[in-house]
């Protein structure tokens, strides 16, 4: 009797405790699992990582030389880093040695790692690849544009674009000629497709029409741009007409084209009404330094009565100024001066 009593009590106790257990859990807060991330509810953690991570590179890129990239191994923070790609495109790494890096994508690369280090010294490792800086992939702009140097390609890119990237055609000062070159490295000997506009000058040389690049939207002109490209855009020679002219200037030669004389002086508007047409003269630099003057009356070259003679880079085409005319002028205004103060003042 005394012994169930007993196991009664024991029973009872266990009981109680089980069921104070089962209160107890369910008044405390639920437990987070320590290896659970808990994002805050205004994404602040969120922002943080995108602004400690910024975007990677495109699917299709190419790892190479003096880009720096970021290793990470799932679980081995030993073997975790950021290193650049060396100029030979190799990168030294623990329990590998070095190994080349140039010449993969990202993802690649990182399958490579996996392989290496799975061969002897990890078990399933995983491997993730990050490009932080990109500096593999130049292509260099000169020439006529806004922002000439070298610029990095991140993905497929277009020659349009990539005048884009440089600010487009130069806007003051250089005045921009009428073709575009790319030079190749390896040349354009699997790259090379026809198209009206464009001419393949050498095997890694290829001069485009930037008019119709630009203006006719033909879609042959705009070739894909590879690595280590150059892209040139012409400066193009220029004539200058000045003196007794409307709107004096320099204006641009297009290469391959010619400028007259009556051409230029239509771009400057014509002459003035006291223009010495009979003095003009175009004033040429020789190759060898020396000025040479060759004097034309423009009054039978604008009536067609003399041989319109062309101009070369960088002539300048001087239109003098009539005394005679000038003072003409200068008394016929101000005879129009005074009788138009003696009408306003009712003396007329």
């Amino acid at each position: 009797m005394k012994t169930s009593l007993a196991n009664a009590r024991v029973c009872a106790l266990i009981v109680g405790l089980m069921l104070a257990t089962c209160a107890a859990g369910q008044d405390s807060p639920q437990q987070t699992n320590p290896s659970q991330t808990v994002s805050p509810s205004d994404g602040s953690e969120t922002k943080a990582a995108a602004q400690a991570n910024p975007p990677g590179p495109p699917s299709d890129y190419v790892i190479g030389p003096e880009d720096l990239v970021d290793i990470t191994v799932f679980d081995v923070p030993d073997l975790t880093r950021t290193l650049r790609v060396a100029y030979d495109g190799t990168v030294v790494l623990p329990g590998i040695g070095q190994i080349r890096a140039s010449g993969y994508s990202p993802d690649q690369f990182a399958k490579e790692l996996e392989r290496r280090w799975g061969q002897n010294y990890l078990v399933n490792p995983q491997v993730s690849i990050f490009v932080r800086e990109f500096h593999s992939q130049p292509v260099s702009i000169i020439g006529a544009v806004e922002r000439p140097g070298v610029y990095q390609i991140k993905s497929h890119t277009t020659l349009v674009e990539m005048l884009s990237e440089a600010g487009g055609f130069s806007k003051l000062g250089t005045v921009p000629g009428r073709w575009v070159y790319v030079t190749r490295k390896g040349g354009f000997v699997n790259d090379f497709v026809p198209a009206d506009g464009m001419q393949l000058l050498s095997s890694d040389k290829v001069e485009i029409d930037s008019r119709k690049l630009l203006y006719s939207r033909a879609e042959g002109l705009n070739i894909p741009i590879r690595p280590f490209d150059t892209i040139s855009v012409s400066v193009a020679d220029v004539v200058y007409v000045v003196g007794d002219v409307k709107r004096p200037g320099g204006f641009a030669l297009d290469e391959h084209e010619t400028l007259t004389v009556l051409q230029a002086v239509a771009l400057a508007e014509g002459p003035n009404i006291t223009a010495a047409k009979k003095r003009t003269r175009i004033i040429r630099r020789k190759g060898d330094g020396t000025r040479q003057e060759i004097p034309i009356d423009l009054g039978k070259v604008l009536g067609g009565k003399a041989n319109d003679p062309e101009l070369a880079a960088n002539d300048i085409l001087f239109v003098p100024s009539s005394a005679s005319k000038s003072a003409g002028k200068k008394g016929a205004e101000a005879i129009i001066g005074t009788l138009s103060g003696m009408l306003m003042y009712g003396k007329l």
